[in-house]
């Protein structure tokens, strides 16, 4: 069985990067996600881009996480942006309404500045 998400977590300054790639579909994909957002939480992190450039398929609690993990962040008075959304993303959170809710970057350095 092959794995639905991968994650990979670097830092940018004081920013924490998430590289996201494959599915954040119901079970481990959104499991997944769910987990790398608490775990930087937990370590006091709270300046979050997930980079999405790489996520071919995400289904509606795929969506829900992404919601959580933004009211999580933002609960612990931190910010969750995203990067790089694929066409299918994009649209998504459109039909959602939540393109609005989230900061939307294309550009890397972009998203990693409009935290300063």
């Amino acid at each position: 069985m092959s794995v639905s998400l991968m994650a990979t977590t670097r830092e940018v300054g004081q920013i924490k990067l998430v590289d996201l790639s494959g599915r954040i579909a119901l079970g481990e994909g959104s499991a997944l996600l769910r987990k790398t957002i608490r775990d930087l939480l937990e370590n006091g992190e709270t300046r979050i881009i997930l980079n999405l450039g790489d996520v071919n398929y995400i289904d509606s609690s795929g969506i829900g996480e992404l919601v959580s993990g933004f009211t999580a962040v933002r609960n612990r008075e931190g910010e969750l942006k995203l990067l790089n959304l694929t066409r299918k993303v994009k649209d998504l959170l459109q039909i959602t309404k939540l393109f609005t809710v989230f900061d939307v970057y294309t550009d890397e350095t972009e998203a990693v500045n409009s935290f300063k």
